[in-house]
C-alpha cells in the first residue's frame, strides 16, 4: 500500500523502534482530556510498545496543558532518559514555542530518539533539524487516535508505525491541475506554515536551501496565507528549494470582500517563477488521512511519487 523496497541514502537515521521499546507521551501545547489519550495508549501497546506518561500530561492551565515549567520538566525527563526511544505529543494547539528555549535537546540528538507530532509541534521539528540535524516524525497524534478509527485514520496510524519502525515508504503524489511535475532529491523538512512563518529570524528558523519543503495549514484567512508566502519569498526560503509539497490547506477563511484566490492558488503564485517541482493536495496535515513524513531525512520525488527510504 505505501511500502516499496528502496536503497537507503540516509546517514543520520535515528534508531528505529522495535517491539518492547518504551515511548513517552507528553503534552507540550494545549490541554487534553484523559479519555482522548487512552485509545492511543492501547494502540501503541497493541504494536508491542511500552508507554509511559508525563506527570503533567493531563494538567490544565487555562488553554495550556499545565504551566511551562511543568511541561519542560516532563519533556526534559524523557529527553534525558536513555530508555525512552520516542517522545509523542498528545496534540498541538499552541504552547511549544513557549518552552523550546528552556529545553536541553542535545541528549535527544545524541541518542537519536524520535520527536513525534504535527501542527504546533512544527516548532520541535524545525528547531531540532536546524540545530542538531536529527530526524523527527510529522504524523498523527493521540488526539486523533480513537477506538473506532475510520479507514483514513487507520492509514494515518499505519504510516506512523511504519515510519517509526523503519520501513521504507512510498506515497503516490496526488494529481492536481496546479502541480508542476518533476523530480527532486533532498532532505525533507517543514510542517505547519503558520509555525514556520512565526519562527523566521529565530534560532529555530530552518534552512531550506536544497531541501524538499512540506507545508500545510488550518483555519487561516486567505490574505494571511498570502502574507506568509510573501515572507517566505522575501526571506529567500523559496528560491533555492529542491521541491515543494503542499498538504492540506484545511478550512480556510475569507473576508466579506473575497481575496479572490484559493490557498493553493496563492502558494502557486508565489512559487511559479521557480523551476523545482511543486505538488498540491498531499494527504498530510490537519486532515484525514494524515500520512507520516520523516523530517530531517533524505527523500526523493520521482515519477509523481514520494520515496522515503529508511
Amino acid at each position: 500500500m505505501f511500502k516499496k523496497k528502496l536503497i537507503s541514502f540516509n546517514i543520520f537515521a535515528p534508531m528505529y523502534l522495535k517491539k518492547g521499546d518504551t515511548i513517552a507521551i507528553v503534552s507540550p501545547a494545549r490541554a487534553i482530556e484523559k479519555e482522548k489519550v487512552i485509545p492511543a495508549i492501547r494502540f501503541f501497546e497493541k504494536h508491542g510498545l511500552h508507554v509511559v506518561l508525563g506527570d503533567s500530561v493531563y494538567n490544565v492551565q487555562n488553554q495550556m496543558a499545565g504551566t511551562d515549567e511543568e511541561k519542560v520538566a516532563d519533556i526534559q525527563k524523557f529527553i534525558d532518559d536513555k530508555d525512552i526511544k520516542a517522545i509523542v505529543s498528545t496534540r498541538g494547539g499552541y504552547g511549544c514555542v513557549r518552552i523550546i528555549d528552556h529545553l536541553n535537546l542535545e541528549p535527544l540528538a545524541k541518542q537519536k530518539k524520535w520527536f513525534v507530532g504535527y501542527s504546533d509541534v512544527t516548532v520541535f521539528h524545525s528547531h531540532i533539524h536546524q540545530n542538531f540535524g536529527t530526524p523527527t516524525l510529522h504524523s498523527t497524534m493521540p488526539v486523533n487516535i480513537s477506538n473506532e478509527s475510520s479507514p483514513e485514520e487507520q492509514l494515518s496510524n499505519e504510516t506512523m508505525i511504519a515510519a517509526l519502525f523503519g520501513e521504507d515508504i512510498c506515497y503516490d503524489l496526488p494529481k492536481n491541475a496546479l502541480n508542476k511535475e518533476g523530480n527532486a532529491t533532498g532532505t525533507l523538512i517543514g510542517g505547519n506554515l503558520s509555525m514556520l512563518y512565526s519562527m523566521c529570524g529565530s534560532n529555530s528558523d530552518v534552512d531550506t536551501k536544497g531541501k524538499i519543503l512540506f507545508i500545510e495549514d488550518l483555519d487561516e484567512y486567505l490574505y494571511h496565507v498570502d502574507r506568509m508566502m510573501m515572507n517566505l519569498k522575501r526571506t529567500g526560503k523559496l528560491d533555492k528549494l529542491a521541491g515543494l509539497i503542499v498538504g492540506g490547506m484545511s478550512d480556510m477563511n475569507d473576508n466579506t470582500i473575497p481575496f479572490g484566490h484559493t490557498a493553493e492558488e496563492i502558494i502557486l503564485a508565489h512559487t511559479q517563477c521557480y523551476d523545482y517541482p511543486i505538488y498540491f493536495g498531499f494527504e498530510a496535515g490537519h486532515q484525514k488521512p494524515n500520512k507520516a513524513l520523516r523530517f530531517g531525512m533524505d527523500a526523493e520525488i520521482k515519477d509523481n511519487q514520494l520515496f522515503l527510504p529508511a
